[in-house]
């Protein structure tokens, strides 16, 4: 157990502040903003692993982080950190999160109040499960939070959780409250979790504010989400990677002068440009001036963590969010919405690995839904798998076994075995005057031909998603023609194309004259002159080829 020190619960003005990732790749890129536009902000809240070791090993941005965190200071906002669940964090795995908290610097450490992850396996698309607005899930909130704050050195912030449904007789910032009441945590109020109860319940978007304990709040989130409507009634989604909405502009300006404490407004910008950030934040800038205020002075919380009784009975919130079981007595249509996401989750998770598999398998929400339902999913989740691809791999192993189908057996063998295309070495490099495959480039061979397969497979998701917008309908009927055509494999062998995408893998159809020519190139790059122009530029056209 960490002993409290004093100074550690004195907290620093940090100020206005962009999230971060840590990740060079990403969007908006924290320090290039800074380099252009000096004083646009003041600190980085990166969200990370808890292990500092592996977050050094992982993020591209560290040692940037790492050389200007004096001058730019940092929020360790942590990933993998249940504040819900059936079980509470492993001691090893706070003890590395004080210590990865206290070398960077961060003055409190905050999270969402959720069950992110179990058996070793975060959930798809790190959508939590929020604990039900119940005396039990007090209790539960409670046990986790001050459990955590017994092995960390500096302050937790306790933030309120997004919400699709409304479960249990409290309102949030109620639940909120009492859970700040049990444990003297100080808070962080995320205004776009906020709007989402409040749409859930009904409710204005300034309800429930005037008797929350806003004097204890240090921190205010704000982000992009969706405002989506179905039967009459709206669902916010909480995405990042969407414009602000006016309304939580709107809703910080009347809150900041009824925060006393607040030490600090993070924009929570994943996956805006730079150029586009850059807006949100002067706006931002304008409602929260550099002027620091006096260090805050907090109590430190010495409290033991009571015992954890699971009350709230979290695994029936799980089998409920993916569909096992139906809501009962509840929000129905509330917890209907809550499964279709994470079906939409689990869905693009899925696609990453095996795009043709799952529309094959998986492609109706009913599907899917027995795939989520199924012991496969269910036991990635009790320790008992690697990923959602691995289970997804053995239920179709499953399904095929119950339900024999030459064609998709076809398509799921290959798209097992795809990955492989990687495991040889690289492409050789192409010298000055040659012409060799790209880095990312693979081909492969397989024993029947699939190319009608996959380009049936593109076409037909361009089809649905295109009538979809007009028509406001996913037309899953429409998968039966996919089926057929996986039931009518040409001859083999078959040579294809494969290269990376983002996270996943993507198999393309090239025209035979390209194809002849990026065979040779996988074993050693030719010179310019030997190639056709012709499909030398067809080749460079489709990111195939690389000139030295």
């Amino acid at each position: 157990m960490s002993l409290p020190d004093a100074t550690a619960w004195t907290l620093p003005w940090r100020g206005l502040g962009l999230s971060s990732n840590l990740d060079a790749a990403d969007q908006p890129h924290p320090y290039r903003l800074l380099a252009e536009s000096p004083g646009l902000f003041d600190f980085v809240e990166y969200s990370a692993p808890l292990s500092l070791d592996e977050t050094r090993e992982h993020a591209s941005l560290f040692p940037r982080m790492w050389e200007r965190r004096q001058d730019v200071p940092v929020l360790f906002h942590p990933v993998h950190l249940n504040l819900y669940g059936p079980e509470l964090e492993p001691v090893t795995a706070l003890e590395a999160m004080d210590a990865h908290a206290r070398a960077v610097g961060s003055a409190w450490v905050g999270n969402d109040i959720g069950w992110w992850h179990s058996g070793g396996q975060p959930f798809p698309g790190y959508l939590y499960f929020t604990p039900p607005f119940t005396e039990a899930g007090v209790r539960d909130s409670v046990a986790h939070a001050l459990h955590v704050q017994s092995h960390l050195s500096v302050p937790l912030a306790l933030e309120n959780p997004a919400a699709f449904a409304k479960r249990g007789e409290l309102h949030v910032l109620d639940f909120m409250a009492r859970v700040h009441a049990c444990t003297g945590l100080p808070l962080l109020l995320d205004l776009g979790h906020l709007l989402s109860y409040q749409l859930a319940a009904g409710l204005p978007l300034e309800a429930g504010l005037d008797g929350f304990p806003l004097d204890k709040v240090i921190e205010i989130h704000i982000a992009g989400g969706v405002i989506t409507r179905r039967h009459g009634r709206g669902y916010y989604v909480d995405d990042h990677t969407q414009p602000v909405r006016e309304e939580l502009f709107g809703l910080l300006e009347s809150l900041l002068p009824r925060c006393p404490s607040l030490r600090a407004v993070t924009f929570e910008g994943d996956g805006h440009p730079d150029e586009v950030a850059v807006l949100t934040l002067r706006r931002l800038r304008a409602l929260v001036p550099a002027t620091p205020r006096p260090p805050l002075a907090l109590t430190p919380v010495t409290a033991p963590a009571p015992a954890l009784t699971r009350g709230s009975e979290p695994w029936a919130l799980f089998e409920t969010g993916y569909g096992t079981k139906p809501e009962t007595g509840g929000d129905v249509e509330g917890a209907r919405a809550e499964t279709d996401f994470r079906l939409a989750v689990v869905a693009e998770t899925l696609d990453r690995d095996w795009p043709i598999s799952r529309l094959l398998l998986a492609g109706s929400r009913e599907d899917l839904r027995a795939f989520t339902a199924s012991p496969e999913f269910r036991e990635l989740f009790e320790g008992q798998g690697r990923s959602p691809g691995h289970a997804f791999a053995s239920w179709t192993r499953r399904r095929l076994r119950e339900h024999p189908d030459e064609g998709t057996a076809a398509a799921v063998t290959f798209e097992t075995f795809l990955p492989n295309a990687f495991m040889t070495r690289p492409p050789p490099a192409p010298g000055p005057g040659q012409v060799g495959l790209s880095e990312d480039v693979r081909v492969g061979s397989f024993p029947v031909d699939l190319t009608e397969l996959v380009f049936a497979a593109k076409a037909l998701r361009r089809h649905l998603m295109g009538r979809a917008w007009a028509c406001e309908v996913l037309d899953v009927s429409g998968l039966e023609s996919l089926a057929q055509v996986a039931r009518r494999p040409g001859r083999g062998p078959w040579s294809f194309v494969v290269r990376r995408r983002g996270r996943g893998l993507e198999v393309l159809t090239v025209p035979p004259a390209v194809l002849e020519l990026l065979r040779p190139l996988a074993k050693a790059p030719r010179a310019v002159e030997e190639v056709p122009a012709a499909v030398l530029a067809e080749g460079r056209a489709l990111g195939l080829l690389r000139r030295g």
